[in-house]
């Protein structure tokens, strides 16, 4: 079983980001791909992408987590695990599970200094909607600038 990686970059961000551009170049076969317009848009994309696949490990960068979220809620059965990297679950496009808590493992790491999601409010979040929860919070900006290139990326993409 090969898990298949994916990467999801943040609303103003694209696959040529900094994330986009490190995971290219030590993880060739993730899928990094652009999302632009709207949630529905970026959904419909990310659904289309992944069409097929299992054994999904989620990467998502504020609302790429926040995409990563909905499409793990949405696909629970074929993703294995998620990393959320300052998450925008506050937003009103995120639709909390239904029924329960997802059981899958669910790595976060958010900056104590975001100032433009409050981690605060995401870990509150998180907490409703995750029953494998692993919350770091980082001296750190929104953009994870220190914090991102020093996680320990091949043991983080492994499942389980």
């Amino acid at each position: 079983m090969v898990n298949q990686l994916v990467f999801i970059h943040g609303l103003e961000s694209t696959a040529q980001g900094t994330k986009g551009q490190f995971f290219r170049q030590f993880f060739p076969q993730m899928i990094i791909e652009d999302y632009t317009g709207n949630f529905a848009t970026r959904m419909r994309k990310l659904d289309g992408l992944l069409s097929g696949k299992n054994d999904l490990i989620l990467v998502g960068s504020s609302y790429g987590g926040l995409m990563a979220t909905q499409y793990a809620i949405d696909n629970e059965d074929r993703v294995k695990k998620m990393i959320l990297l300052a998450p925008a679950l506050n937003l009103p496009e995120f639709k909390h599970p239904v029924h329960t808590k997802l059981p899958l493992p669910v790595i976060i790491y958010h900056g104590s200094k975001d100032n433009i999601v409050n981690p605060q409010i995401v870990k509150k979040i998180a907490l409703k909607c995750f029953s494998n929860l692993e919350h770091h919070l980082v001296d750190d900006d929104h953009s994870l600038h220190k914090t991102f290139p020093i996680l320990d990326w091949k043991k983080l993409l492994k499942a389980g």
